[in-house]
């Protein structure tokens, strides 16, 4: 099985409804649907989609031979947002957490499947000493407390998605200089910390051990192109998972986003 977690930074845009730019090229190339035919995923994880169902053309809203489940901020329309595509019919779907202010900004869709539950989650942005920090950071605390039930349960879950968040010195290109930036900040990367002190194993740090793998550039300064990036998209999996882990990697030549997108393998 394999299953590919990606940040489109906005699906009208990657997926040609609206026009996207990359430095003075214009295009409405559907870059999704070509990706997804030609790497075949059995399920695919979108986040920061910024459009809900209705916001999307008909014949745009998945592509052929998936299931599509959709949610979207209901508090800011073309804000936040995540979608699923499978090929596999899950046995439950839920979209909350149990708590309204997180709920409302349509950032978790929870899969049960025969073999494992999976979680696609737009981890919220920081910014420094604001209000917004204290959103994230709490969104951390409920969502993994939420989660822990189930890991409690001895169930094989598996949670991906853009955490927002660089763990280590090693998963950004310049960790000195944004050690106090939001999403290298001290109090951001202790969340990463706690949820692997509770279990969850980092599949991609199983094959790949060494620095310059980074799965977000900043669109200022052709930091792409230089590989000045963050690692900050996650395969996260309880450790009755790795069992079933053949392999979990990126692509970063793969445009369409600013993220790129990253993939676990399953046997």
């Amino acid at each position: 099985m394999k299953i590919i977690s990606w940040n489109i930074n906005g699906y009208r845009a990657i997926t040609g409804q609206n026009p996207s730019k990359r430095f003075d090229k214009v295009t409405k190339e559907n870059k999704l649907f070509r990706f997804i035919d030609s790497e075949k995923p059995d399920i695919i994880c979108l986040q920061e989609t910024k459009a809900s169902p209705e916001q999307i053309d008909e014949e745009l809203l998945c592509p052929n031979g998936y299931e599509y489940y959709y949610n979207s901020s209901i508090e800011k329309k073309g804000y936040s947002g995540v979608a699923v595509f499978t090929k596999v019919k899950p046995k439950k779907v839920n979209y909350s957490v149990n708590e309204k202010r997180f709920d409302a900004e349509g950032r978790i869709i929870e899969m049960h499947f025969d073999d494992f539950i999976l979680f696609n989650v737009y981890f919220p942005k920081g910014y420094a000493d604001s209000e917004r920090l204290t959103y994230k950071l709490e969104f951390y605390d409920t969502f993994f407390n939420y989660v822990q039930k189930l890991n409690q349960m001895s169930k094989k879950v598996i949670v991906t998605g853009d955490y927002n968040t660089a763990h280590h010195e090693i998963d950004l290109a310049r960790p000195k200089e944004n050690i106090n930036i939001s999403g290298f900040m001290p109090v951001e990367r202790e969340k990463l910390d706690l949820i692997e002190n509770l279990g969850y194993v980092d599949t991609f740090r199983l094959f790949h051990k060494d620095g310059g793998h980074y799965t977000w550039w900043s669109q200022r300064g052709r930091a792409r192109e230089n590989n000045i990036g963050w690692r900050i998209d996650y395969f996260f999996v309880t450790k009755k998972v790795l069992s079933l882990v053949k392999n979990s990697y990126h692509k970063p030549d793969v445009l369409g986003s600013d993220h790129c997108p990253i993939f676990l393998e399953l046997v």
